[in-house]
């Protein structure tokens, strides 16, 4: 196979098991069946879901199968990777709600008519109490101990519920009943990827590829993006939200968003780099970026539009092109606007800083703020504006 396409395939990976059997698969001219599974827990996806959609997308331009599977069975039961307690399981309901508006938001990347959709309810559901049991006989509770989450839960004395030891092999399983070749997922979900190759294995499959994504940093560039820490871009986001916060990221963490988010090619990535190295502004690549992701989901108008309206507050003078930047611990009852606005140095005390918003002198990413408590969320990396001439992007921990 060609250079170039391992170099897409690569592109952005943390890992890859087994690369040389992946290319030996793709030599052998049959369309690959590549598989990423996402659990509806929530109605909206965010950029950091998308790590998976970019690469299922590479493949399929590569001429692959890209399945995109529904885990409306598992959502039910909760993925317990990286939890300290049993998460609470969602109903039926709340899974098929959620669940419709995937389909709607995967094709602003996917291609719909090279895209299978499964629910992996299809199997699942069928399944007997006997074959649920066959397969839970296939694994065992000290290799299911073997995972960081379960093993610290365990040593800790925290519960860990039966049903959390089945989300890995139902997830497992999944793999067997699509016949995977490949499977991608984030970093955290190793384990659950091997599980695959273990089962398929187990059924008399040859054991799929797995392919690792790193989990992406959200607008503070520390935590994985998460609409829980407000760190996020959703990718059902206004252009204008949409394009600000992509253009509020850091100029070191702009060239992670674009290894993993955008579609421009590795050596066009790589001249940009280097022309910012020699003294280029990173504000135009990075304008670049905000542009190409406004327009995939939304479209090439409204990207124009964002652009516009964000130049124009520059020349308003709502806000400066170059901003200081902070980063405040969190205090343990949360954080109020107005004690951040004193501890990033934006006023004098708390007492100024109700005042200031009382007069309608502070501003967050342009938008005036009027409640002095408001609370502030974890994670946050929006611009700060106290008066006309004061300015802080805060990076709450």
């Amino acid at each position: 196979m060609d250079q170039h396409a391992k170099e897409l395939v690569r592109r952005g990976t943390e890992e890859i098991l087994l690369e040389q059997e992946l290319w030996e698969r793709m030599g052998q001219k049959r369309a690959l069946r590549i598989k990423a599974g996402f659990d509806p827990t929530a109605p909206d996806l965010h950029l950091g879901h998308t790590v998976l959609l970019n690469k299922l997308k590479q493949f399929q331009d590569l001429g692959h199968e890209a399945i995109f599977l529904i885990g409306d069975f598992t959502g039910m039961i909760g993925d317990p990777t990286g939890k300290s307690v049993t998460r609470k399981p969602l109903t039926r309901d709340e899974v098929i709600e959620n669940a419709k508006t995937y389909e709607t938001q995967i094709f602003k990347i996917l291609d719909p008519v090279k895209t299978l959709v499964v629910f992996n309810s299809s199997w699942m559901g069928a399944m007997s109490p006997v074959e649920l049991i066959q397969l839970a006989a296939k694994q065992t509770v000290a290799r299911m101990l073997e995972r960081d989450d379960f093993n610290k839960r365990y040593k800790g004395g925290q519960p860990i519920a039966i049903h959390e030891f089945l989300y890995p092999l139902i997830q497992g399983y999944d793999s067997v009943a699509l016949k995977a070749d490949v499977e991608l997922g984030g970093t955290d979900q190793k384990f659950n990827l091997l599980m695959g190759r273990q089962l398929q294995e187990a059924h008399g499959q040859k054991p799929q590829v797995v392919i690792t994504m790193p989990l992406l940093e959200g607008l503070d560039g520390v935590n994985k993006m998460s609409k829980s820490l407000g760190n996020y871009v959703g990718i059902t986001d206004a252009p204008s939200d949409m394009f600000g916060k992509l253009m509020s990221i850091s100029d070191d963490l702009m060239w992670r968003y674009y290894d993993l988010l955008s579609f421009e090619s590795l050596r066009q990535v790589a001249a940009w780099r280097k022309s910012c190295a020699e003294g280029a502004n990173p504000r135009d690549i990075k304008v670049r970026l905000a542009q190409e992701i406004v327009a995939r989901f939304h479209s090439a108008v409204a990207a124009k539009q964002a652009l516009e309206d964000f130049e124009a507050r520059f020349k308003q003078g709502l806000m400066p092109t170059e901003i200081e930047e902070v980063s405040l611990n969190c205090p343990a009852e949360g954080y109020v606007l107005a004690n951040l606005l004193k501890d990033a140095g934006l006023t004098a005390s708390t007492s100024d800083a109700i005042r200031q918003v009382g007069q309608g002198a502070v501003r967050i990413d342009g938008e005036r703020v009027a409640d002095a408590k408001l609370r502030v969320p974890v994670g946050s990396g929006h611009v700060y504006q106290v008066g006309k001439r004061k300015f802080m992007r805060v990076h709450v921990r």
